[in-house]
């Protein structure tokens, strides 16, 4: 849907069923072999496309990433604090509904785990996403629509995880909760906190 970066089909297959994996197997469930198997290929077919397990897990990083940043790059600024922060986090839960095994991304502490490149590649992710709400928090503050004894930095750092939970208990749920609801109704729970006495 927002494709940026040069991935082939067959690879953005492959990364798909990693996340699958991932999801439903943890790090230690996606190898080589249990890719092959879930995609019914030979471990040689696998190879040609990416040199291991390593390149396969920066590549679906990567391609979250860059999509991920075009969410943020297509939504409009209306200029109003409310709209900007519930556009921001109905988008991110809209595209994780339709794409639900990259979220264990956002939550995955044993991915961090995994080697540097990894860890750098999700802690830039991360950085993203907080770089955005920080951007957002910053307009209220601007507006005087919310609370300013808070540096926007340190507000995001809550809202972030908060997020990120509301995913842990989507994919706890086998993805059956409605994550566009609950991610709804997470914002506007914040923004009752965050119009507080300022």
């Amino acid at each position: 849907m927002l494709i940026k970066m040069d991935i082939k089909p067959r690879q953005l297959e492959i990364i798909e069923v990693a996340g699958k994996l991932l999801t439903s197997s943890g790090i230690s469930g996606l190898t080589i072999k249990n890719l092959a198997n879930e995609m019914n290929f030979s471990e040689g077919a696998i190879y040609r496309h990416f040199k291991n397990k390593e390149e396969i897990i920066l590549t679906l990083l990567r391609y979250l990433h860059e999509n991920v940043q075009g969410i943020i790059g297509e939504i409009p600024k209306s200029g109003d604090f409310e709209k900007d922060f519930i556009s921001l986090f109905g988008r991110l839960a809209c595209y994780f509904k339709e794409n639900p095994y990259y979220v264990v991304t956002v939550f995955s502490e044993g991915l961090m785990d995994e080697n540097v490149r990894v860890s750098e590649k999700i802690m830039l992710l991360t950085g993203t996403l907080t770089e955005q709400v920080q951007s957002v928090i910053k307009e209220g503050q601007e507006q005087e629509m919310i609370i300013n004894s808070l540096a926007s930095e340190q507000i995001a750092q809550i809202i972030i995880p908060s997020f990120r939970y509301q995913m842990f208990k989507w994919k706890m749920s086998s993805f059956k909760s409605n994550i566009e609801q609950d991610v709804t109704s997470l914002t506007h729970t914040f923004i009752k906190l965050l119009k507080g006495s300022r």
